[in-house]
Order: C-alpha cells, then sequence, then structure tokens
C-alpha cells in the first residue's frame, strides 16, 4: 500500500492514531487511520553542532520545546481537530532514556485531556511494520539497518526472531563516527550520512580493511578505528578510504543478509531504517535478490528513517490486538528488544 495524504471523514474510519516518535534526535508526529493512508507527518530533529554527535538531554530539551507545535501542526495538515483521534501511541523503547521520557510525558498528557486510549510500542517493531504496509511486503526477511540499530529478522511464532546483529555500533554510527573524525561534513547539513554517500562515491582505490562476520552477526567498531587510522596516520585519499569503508561494511551485511535468504528460503527481503536509502547498498542486495529469485522490498526513505507515522501505525496493531496501556505500565524501555514484543495482530 503506497503513503497518501488523502482526507477521509472521520465516519469512514475504524481508527485514527497519533504517533510520537521521540527515541533519538527527531520528535516525530505522524497520523495514520486503520486502513494505511498517511494524514500527516510532521517531524524536528536536533541538530547537534558540527562535528560532534547526540547529547541526549539536549536533544530531550529540543522534544520538549517543538512537542506542541508539531502537534498542532500535524493535526493542521491532517484537517483534524484534537477530538477527532482514537488513540495516542508513543515509542516506549529502545532509544536514549532523556528522550523517550519527553516523549511518553506528552503521550500520557495527551491521552489523558482527550481521555482516549494510551498505546506504547517497540520502536524497531514500528520500523518494520511500516515498512511492510507501505510494500504490501508479506512475510519478509527484514534487515533493519540505522543510525542506532542493525539486525536481521523474520517472524517466527509470534516473534521477530533475529538471526544477526552488530556485535558493537550499528553501519550508520560507523559511518557517521567515520565522517567526523575526517572531516566530512556540510555546515548546511549536520548529519553526515548524505554527505558520506557522496564523498564514498567519488572513491577510485580499495584499501583493504578488516572484515568481521562472525557466524550471522557483525562488527564495525574495529574496521571504523583501521578507516580512521588509514586516513590519520597513513594520509590515504578520505574519497578512497570512505569507499573501501562502504564496500567492506555493506559486504560484510549482503553476506549475512544471503546467510539468511539461504537458511528461510524465504522470498521477500525488506529493507527498513534510515540507512534504506543508500544507493550502492540497495545494489548490492538487488544482486542477491536476483540469485535467489528474491523481491527486494525497500521502505519509502519518507518513512524509512524515524517517524510519528510508523509509531502511530504501530499503535493501531497493538491497540486492535491487546488493547490499550495502562498508565502505571507506561514507563519507558530504553533497551526494549524487538524479539521481546510478540507480535499478536499476525
Amino acid at each position: 500500500m503506497n503513503p497518501s495524504l488523502k482526507m477521509t471523514k472521520k465516519e469512514d474510519l475504524d481508527l485514527i492514531s497519533l504517533g510520537i516518535e521521540s527515541t533519538a534526535h527527531t520528535f516525530g508526529v505522524g497520523i495514520i487511520n486503520s486502513s494505511g493512508d498517511v494524514l500527516a507527518d510532521c517531524r524536528s530533529s536536533y541538530l547537534p553542532p558540527i562535528g560532534q554527535g547526540i547529547h541526549p538531554r539536549e536533544a530531550a530539551r529540543h522534544h520538549s520545546d517543538v512537542g506542541s507545535k508539531l502537534i498542532n501542526e500535524a493535526l493542521d495538515k491532517a484537517k483534524l481537530l484534537s477530538k477527532d483521534l482514537d488513540l495516542i501511541s508513543f515509542s516506549q523503547g529502545p532509544g536514549m532514556g532523556p528522550c523517550l521520557r519527553t516523549g511518553a510525558v506528552i503521550a500520557r498528557t495527551l491521552a489523558k485531556i482527550l481521555d482516549v486510549p494510551l498505546v506504547g510500542v517497540n520502536h524497531v517493531v514500528s520500523h518494520i511494520e511500516i515498512g511492510k504496509v507501505l510494500t504490501g511486503s508479506q512475510n519478509p526477511i527484514i534487515l533493519l539497518v540505522s543510525g542506532g540499530t542493525t539486525q536481521i529478522s523474520s517472524l517466527t511464532n509470534n516473534y521477530y526472531t533475529i538471526f544477526g546483529e552488530t556485535l558493537d555500533i550499528s553501519v550508520g554510527n560507523c559511518f557517521d563516527k567515520f565522517s567526523r573524525e575526517v572531516g566530512i561534513h556540510d555546515p548546511e547539513q549536520p548529519w553526515p550520512g548524505p554527505l558520506f554517500d557522496k564523498v564514498a562515491a567519488q572513491g577510485k582505490i580499495y584499501h583493504q580493511l578488516p572484515y568481521s562476520v562472525k557466524g550471522m552477526s557483525v562488527s564495525f567498531s574495529g574496521l571504523l578505528t583501521a578507516a580512521i587510522r588509514l586516513v590519520k596516520e597513513d594520509k590515504i585519499d578520505v574519497a578512497d578510504v570512505a569507499y573501501s569503508l562502504q564496500e567492506t561494511a555493506l559486504s560484510m551485511l549482503t553476506e549475512i543478509a544471503e546467510r539468511a535468504i539461504a537458511h528461510t528460503r524465504m522470498t521477500e527481503l525488506l529493507v527498513v531504517g534510515g540507512f534504506a536509502r543508500n544507493k550502492r547498498f540497495q545494489e548490492m542486495l538487488q544482486a542477491i535478490c536476483d540469485d535467489w529469485n528474491l523481491t527486494l522490498s525497500v521502505c519509502p526513505y519518507q518513512f524509512a528513517s524515524d517517524n510519528g507515522t510508523m509509531i502511530a501505525w504501530g499503535g493501531i496493531l497493538k491497540y486492535q490486538s491487546s488493547g490499550e496501556l495502562k498508565v502505571s505500565d507506561s514507563q519507558v524501555k530504553p533497551d526494549w528488544r524487538s524479539d521481546k514484543v510478540k507480535i499478536e495482530w499476525i
């Protein structure tokens, strides 16, 4: 199902959910109905000083400052009043504690004022579910690649069983840290990811770097250290090292994806998370999907990175299957793993 911004009357819908995303740098507010129509998606990101990473308390302060404005903006875009909302959903975890708590407080307050059910959802599971509904994917192998998470999984006995994951940092974090260390930045774009992709595309010479695949899991920290050393100590051209880093890291992920394909014999591979935008990664995955006669689906980039719409959709699925969340049970869970969530709606 493709995302749409069509306006639909309340009486034509089963549920309208407003979702609040606040796990890291982005505060997002999304509104979606139970037919999967996206009614509004608004977001604002905390922008750290160039060359620095996320400061959780500063990010939480940003979320507190923009929360009310974005909620009102989303309602205006959806042409709805607050009384039209049937459900308030929020990211309960995993994520940065201060950021999660800010979103949870706003969600609890809104649910209490409007007297509507509150639902807490798992951020990672919501990435998967929005990818499935927007691509029409039914029962795929899921490769989640983002700034905070790297893992490959599939649905088994009502749980997203994780076959492999990063043993240290995520691939997005690896590329971002490399960029900050070697000076890849754009004054108008504090997040280095898109510029890293452009710099890596300019590289011509591959330099050997540690390739660390352990069973179905990967490790990026040693790869990152070696890449930085090539630039700072060996004075190798930044573009060539970025190219080498990208080829090595993506080859590792492609290998574990192919192992999962061979193990499960599934017919679909779904890529979700902000790093899904990387064109070189899509080329590599398409090649193995062609070899195995699989369908490759990539979550539309607008909804692949952190957003409130995926939380709103996750809330609808959760509410329809198991009801609302008691406020007494709504404490945030910074370390909440996706494989601990029972998928009761399937």
